[in-house]
């Protein structure tokens, strides 16, 4: 189109639309990623705009999903290897490392090929963090293993200190923005890769078992000794939810927990629901159901425990196709805690994805408020 040295054009496939005639000429994989990570939820998992309208078109168009997010995150490498200074290269980096993860997504096993791709991702991200010194990796020891995650610092006087964990796809990687809002307002953050999470599974082997809670205890001693005047917060989300809410019930270092997209019986999901499912066993690092369930029926939100009156704010997205209105009624019902309150975005789907920054607001608002209460400043 241009025939001019001093134009240079950046190509790209362009808006596809998702017609059904579209989707039915692609393969179940490619159908199933585009169905479940919707242009929303990609984003709040730290895709640019941008990368996931040209990751969609390519898919639409034919590319497997894998290969077309790998090659964008190539193409942001690339520009990163060229930039013109860090805030460009930082950007570049994380726009890579986001890319890097939605390539894996659609994977049920965890292959030598998917840990190479999550640890290209996580070098992504601890480049990213150096150069914008706003965030440090952290590896901590428990029982049944590393723990990996990252630390984002409230400043010099932090008025508590809060972990995040995600669910059964989404990790801490991807949970960078709530973090970053958790931070800004004074709180100390660890983005935490829990059992059958993230780099503690892939890097470290470290799987959902029966003795789960011992891990969360040793990440509440890490924050606890790094953030010694802090009281501490924990968040959980989609199936961390549930996590959460039985780890706030357990230890009493924990003043405020928020659940965001949990589920009231995580053992309760039926093995037909497809590939969720089979996330869901390959999260306890095995291939045997049965054990798996077993495993997840140690995972109780409604449990009472030494800390059972804690403060809880659980979050619903009123067009959640996982967790219904019922469901989302019957965690909060259950709770063992009569300090609780939901709040419903009337629209939102599974986490709020598509109110990602309403959310992250509403989350560490809420959460600097209890912690400063807790605190009693």
């Amino acid at each position: 189109m241009f025939d001019d040295p001093r134009v240079h054009v950046r190509r790209f496939t362009g808006r596809r639309a998702e017609t059904e005639e579209a989707l039915a000429a692609l393969s179940q994989v490619s159908q199933a990623a585009l169905r479940q990570f919707s242009l929303e939820r990609t984003m709040a998992y730290g895709v640019d705009h941008g990368d996931v309208v040209e990751l969609r078109a390519r898919v639409v168009a034919g590319e497997d999903w894998r290969t077309a997010a790998t090659d964008l995150a190539r193409t942001c490498s690339e520009y990163a290897d060229t930039a013109p200074g860090a805030p460009t290269r930082v950007a570049y980096l994380r726009r890579g490392s986001a890319l890097l993860r939605m390539s894996q997504m659609m994977f049920l096993e965890d292959t030598d090929d998917r840990r190479a791709i999550f640890a290209r991702a996580a070098e992504l991200y601890d480049e990213a963090a150096r150069l914008a010194g706003d965030r440090t990796r952290v590896v901590l020891e428990s029982e049944d293993g590393p723990l990996a995650g990252w630390w984002l610092s409230g400043g010099t006087s932090p008025v508590g200190a809060v972990i995040v964990i995600g669910g059964i796809e989404g990790w801490a990687m991807d949970f960078d923005g709530m973090g970053t809002a958790l931070a800004a307002r004074g709180l100390d953050v660890l983005l935490l890769d829990g059992p059958g999470q993230g780099e503690s599974r892939f890097a470290h082997r470290h799987y959902l078992t029966p003795n789960w809670i011992r891990a969360y205890e040793r990440a509440i001693d890490h924050v606890a000794d790094r953030s010694p005047a802090s009281p501490i917060g924990i968040v959980g989300n989609s199936m961390g939810g549930g996590l959460a809410m039985a780890v706030a019930a357990h230890d009493p270092r924990v003043r405020a927990c928020c659940s965001n997209g949990g589920l009231v019986h995580p053992r309760l999901v039926p093995p037909d629901i497809g590939t969720f499912f089979t996330k869901m066993v390959a999260f306890c690092g095995t291939d045997d159901p049965d054990s798996a369930i077993a495993t997840w029926a140690s995972v109780d939100p409604t449990a009472d425990g030494p800390n059972s009156g804690y403060p809880l704010l659980v979050v619903h997205g009123g067009r959640d196709p996982m967790i219904s209105d019922d469901l989302a009624a019957l965690l909060l019902d259950g709770a063992p805690t009569d300090d609780k309150e939901m709040v419903v975005f009337s629209d939102g789907d599974h986490c709020v994805y598509n109110h990602r920054q309403d959310r992250d607001v509403l989350v560490a608002d809420w959460m600097l408020q209890r912690l400063t209460t807790a605190r009693g400043v």
